[in-house]
């Protein structure tokens, strides 16, 4: 690929970036974008002060890049959680050591590459992308040793920061155990496969189970029941809560008559009506009541609840019986991270389940070929017109031929890739994972695979085939086939980095489809109360493309580093966009804990490694031993490096230390909470949450847990006084006066739809 094709694709993206961030900056100063551009804000609560007629907010400013850096890493976990803050190291571990890359390669391996052989240069923007690559250098070249060095340097210092990193996020992750707030999953534990007596129902059978092995630790239990009846339940509430939401408190509720426009007739204008007493429309309706009770309904699991943490610890990590397909034991996730849906499979199906999604998983890799190798067509067709003639018309015409080749199969890939997250999403809940935040730590794994493969080996395979190379005759030839096909490859990955890297980026932050629907329901519906969806951050999606370019960048950075600074500039937007996004769009309802990181850990020792058999490759086609022989032990080296890493603190990200949670139990023993928590701990795992809906007379919560109550109504309205902040709310800051900072709402608490008149109505009721 000529470097003209680049810049013609580096200028197109650098436009579309420039337009959309400008247009984020106005756009999220409008009143009626706030439930778009700031939807964390308005849920956790706060006022903002309006001006109509102020100038600025037509006027693009930078000052949300400045509020973004200044956000620190503590304020981030509090207001986000621990996978936000997670999610944000890798980004910076991404800056950091592709810093460090950069500078070696720009400065010492990019120069030995262009001058490697004698020839007459062109001018900048008329060489091709190759000459800047390791295939310029003559075979037996002795400034193949810079390579070597550079491998060495980068390969340290990646390995000292993953080591520092993977050392600071498991403190994090024990004190994100350790955290002053109980939660209750500490104190269940999820049984599945209970075996079915004819004589007495699951819940019996658990009940004598549990009273016989562990009566001095078993506190109570909550049935899991058949999933039609309790979501029809729901779904009946959720339509009267949205009913409600359009209900206005200021409107009288006594009935008036008016004529009706074609019979003439009385009509009664409201069709609510005030109880005299609210309390005894409840009156004896107890949370029992209300769930399905009946043997029939019963499925063979449950939440076991007992009295330490220490108990549902032993509990979760023991084999119960001599048949390990029968009362298998789990820790339980949140109450909010709970996939209740999943909890009614067959234990016995779920491993007929992952063979099945594997299978379609793998089947849906292979019809990607398709368009991966049409894709790879429009980067080589040079090569193509030799069998298609009717091409070489398309040749002739200089810019057509740099927007075909430089930028357009980028995009079409990334078209194509739209239909990959829902679906990894969808196979990873037929696994039946038995909470949200697994089934999207699985599907970021699905994916990372899929993009893996698909964006980096497939490309490579394709364009092999398409140049005639020689594809893989045996696994000796692998590092030398991979050495020769990476460097031809370079300048379509780095127009990927373009497209893919900083223009979705952009449109990350624009949020186009949230602008569309909210701009379409404003235009439509004819109600002036602030409902709006608050989102979840995608890290099934994000985390994939971050490594991804991660991949890139190392096993291009001793073979072709010109992508280097493009990486570099994509990683820094990243972080800032990122981070602004977690701060006021995204809501954390539930999370892992930081789990995302050993996949982050694992794919960068595998980019790292591929990267030093690649360059063994080379190096052998370059007759070079001496280079050939210095890699062989690096690889062995960061081999075991990862080794160590997985002993030394994977463990931690997959198991609770017992240490730890005795010394919670003694904490809250002496300080007399054990009790109070006991008392909760079976309604929060309620598969119908009306405890929810009921509080005391002083306002406060009924669950003790703090991570689950909802936010102060009193926190959520405007100042008196402000006609146009009780329509709108926000946040004052920076922006001449115009935001400030509030207060951060409680992680994994948020409900997902929630406006300031719900919560009144909630704490009414």
């Amino acid at each position: 690929m000529e470097i003209a094709a680049l810049l013609t694709s580096a200028g197109i993206n650098i436009s579309i970036c420039i337009v959309l961030l400008s247009l984020y900056s106005v756009l999220r100063k409008q009143p009626a974008n706030y439930c778009v551009y700031f939807g964390r804000r308005l849920v956790c609560g706060g006022a903002r002060r309006y001006d109509p007629f102020w100038y600025e907010r037509f006027v693009p400013s930078p000052s949300w890049l400045v509020k973004a850096w200044e956000t620190s890493e503590d304020e981030l976990l509090t207001a986000a959680g621990l996978d936000a803050v997670v999610f944000l190291r890798m980004v910076i571990f991404s800056i950091r050591i592709f810093f460090i890359t950069a500078v070696v390669c720009i400065a010492f391996v990019l120069p030995v590459n262009y001058y490697g052989q004698p020839r007459m240069h062109k001018e900048i923007h008329l060489e091709s992308s190759e000459v800047f690559t390791i295939e310029n250098l003559k075979e037996g070249s002795k400034w193949l040793w810079v390579h070597c060095l550079a491998l060495y340097i980068i390969t340290s210092a990646a390995c000292l920061l993953l080591y520092f990193e993977y050392r600071t996020i498991a403190k994090m992750r024990l004190g994100h155990i350790t955290s002053s707030a109980p939660k209750p999953s500490q104190f269940t534990v999820l049984i599945r496969a209970i075996p079915w007596h004819p004589e007495q129902s699951y819940s019996d059978t658990l009940s004598k189970y549990f009273i016989n092995y562990y009566s001095s630790s078993y506190l109570s239990h909550q049935m899991v029941y058949h999933n039609g009846i309790i979501q029809r339940l729901l779904h009946d509430a959720e339509r009267v809560c949205l009913s409600l939401k359009h209900v206005s408190p200021e409107i009288s509720c006594k009935p008036s008559l008016t004529p009706c426009n074609f019979c003439g007739g009385p009509t009664a204008t409201n069709s609510f009506h005030i109880l005299s007493n609210e309390g005894d429309s409840v009156k004896g309706m107890e949370l029992g009541e209300l769930t399905v009770t009946t043997t029939e309904q019963e499925r063979p699991a449950a939440f076991v609840f007992f009295k330490t943490r220490y108990d549902a610890l032993v509990v979760s990590e023991v084999l119960q019986s001599s048949n390990p397909m029968l009362w298998v034991s789990d820790l339980a996730p949140e109450p909010h991270d709970v996939y209740w849906r999943n909890l009614n499979i067959p234990y016995r199906q779920l491993w007929i389940r992952r063979i099945a999604t594997l299978v379609g998983a793998v089947a849906f890799m292979f019809v990607f070929l398709i368009p991966v190798t049409f894709i790879q067509g429009l980067t080589q067709l040079e090569q193509l017109s030799h069998a298609f003639p009717f091409l070489r018309g398309i040749l002739k015409k200089k810019f057509i031929n740099q927007v075909i080749t430089g930028y357009l199969p980028s995009v079409i890939l990334i078209l194509f890739f739209y239909a990959v997250p829902p679906l990894m999403m969808y196979f990873s809940a037929l696994e039946g994972c038995i909470s949200r935040s697994i089934r999207k730590n699985s599907a970021c794994i699905k994916i990372l695979y899929f993009t893996i493969w698909n964006v980096f080996f497939v490309n490579i395979l394709s364009g092999s085939v398409i140049r005639q190379l020689n594809v893989f005759s045996s696994v000796r030839d692998i590092p030398a086939q991979l050495a020769r096909a990476v460097p031809t490859q370079a300048g379509f990955f780095t127009t990927y980095c373009f497209t893919s890297g900083w223009a979705s980026l952009a449109c990350e932050i624009m949020q186009p489809m949230a602008l569309i629907w909210n701009l379409a329901a404003k235009a439509i519906s004819t109600n002036k109360d602030e409902s709006y969806e608050t989102l979840r951050f995608p890290y099934h999606t994000e985390i994939p493309r971050l490594l991804l370019f991660g991949l890139l960048g190392f096993t291009n950075s001793v073979i072709a580093p010109l992508i280097l600074p493009f990486l570099l500039i994509y990683f820094f937007l990243a972080y800032l966009i990122y981070k602004n996004q977690i701060l006021n769009v995204y809501i954390t309802k539930y999370e892992s804990g930081g789990k995302y990181w050993p996949i982050f850990h694992n794919t960068t020792i595998f980019s790292l490694i591929l990267t030093q058999i690649i360059a063994l490759g080379f190096f052998g086609l370059k007759l070079s031993t001496v280079a050939s022989g210095f890699t062989i032990p690096l690889i062995l080296l960061t081999l075991l490096f990862s080794e160590y890493c997985r002993h030394r603190f994977a463990p931690i990200f997959h198991k609770h230390p017992a240490q730890v949670l005795i010394d919670m139990d003694r904490a809250d023993e002496m300080t007399g909470r054990m009790e109070e928590l006991h008392k909760k701990l079976h309604s929060v795992y309620s598969q119908i949450p009306l405890h929810l809906q009921k509080s005391s007379s002083n306002g406060e919560s009924s669950t003790p847990f703090s991570n689950l109550e909802l936010p102060d109504p009193e926190k959520l309205k405007p100042e008196e006084g402000d006609a146009i902040a009780k329509e709108l709310w926000g946040f004052q800051g920076n922006e001449s006066g115009q935001e400030h900072d509030t207060k951060s709402c409680p992680s994994a608490s948020s409900p997902e739809h929630l406006t300031p008149k719900m919560i009144e109505l909630h704490k009414l009721n």
